[in-house]
């Protein structure tokens, strides 16, 4: 019975060392993927650099 239990426990605490870490990676793709996002955003919404767009290249 001892064993039964210290098994069960053992079991447990893997179940719980598991989702520890399940949570952990999550949270940590999560923040990358926000991060990479607001990036993403910012080059978008920032201004074309100077001299760039001011005349068009016909040539092209």
């Amino acid at each position: 019975m001892n064993s039964d239990l210290s098994t069960q426990m053992l079991a447990m605490n893997t179940v719980k060392t598991q989702n520890s870490v399940q949570i952990a990676v999550f949270k940590k793709q999560n923040e990358m993927q926000n991060e990479l996002l607001v990036t993403l955003t910012q080059a978008a919404l920032s201004p074309a650099p100077a001299g760039q767009g001011i005349t068009v290249d016909k040539q092209a």
